[in-house]
């Protein structure tokens, strides 16, 4: 996953795997100028491509990727409390994991255990060509 993920978006927001498994993942991000927005505060779009990124790999490792490929189809975000610096750490777990679909919830928490932003992403899983 380290591998495939350089020279991509997850790299540059710093974003880092913490637990792997097929009902859970948890990643983090720390909150900066690469992810502020002009106010200086966590901006909503690097919550989402956390939250997005969280349930991707999440779906990834439920699916045999040899015969099958996990995409993004939609996603929601409600920002529930800003951040300035520190670190978010997003909890990806399933709500329904089908054979064509895979529906995460995503918690996003700071260290302090206050939820920042909450979402639910639903991932398609397309056969490979």
């Amino acid at each position: 996953m380290k591998e495939r993920s350089q020279n991509t978006a997850i790299r540059t927001l710093g974003i880092e795997i913490v637990e792997l498994t097929p009902d859970r993942v948890v990643m983090t991000m720390p909150v900066g100028p690469a992810t502020h927005q002009p106010a200086g505060i966590l901006h909503g779009g690097a919550s989402v491509l956390l939250a997005e990124t969280a349930a991707s790999i999440a779906s990834e490792i439920n699916i045999n990727k040899e015969k099958h490929a996990a995409v993004g189809l939609e996603i929601n975000a409600n920002h529930l409390k800003s951040k300035r610096d520190g670190i978010v750490t997003a909890v990806a777990t399933p709500l329904h994991k089908g054979r064509k679909t895979m529906v995460w919830e995503i918690k996003i928490s700071d260290e302090n255990n206050q939820l920042i932003c909450i979402s639910r992403c639903t991932v398609a899983i397309i056969d490979k060509k």
